[in-house]
């Protein structure tokens, strides 16, 4: 299956609990930090839930 960069460009200080909570299931926690994750539907739930803090890197 094909895979996605998801980084992380803003801070989850201020961010509602289930936002962090995302954030860490997606395995990022800190800032500019780098994943790599299958493009399943739930990452994909995932990332659209933190929009504002992600971005999907194209390499």
């Amino acid at each position: 299956m094909a895979t996605i960069k998801i980084k992380q460009i803003k801070s989850r200080i201020g961010a509602p609990i289930d936002q962090k909570r995302t954030l860490d299931a997606l395995g990022l926690s800190k800032l500019n930090h780098v994943v790599e994750r299958e493009c399943t539907p739930s990452v994909l739930g995932m990332v659209e839930k933190v929009k504002h803090l992600v971005a999907v890197v194209k390499e």
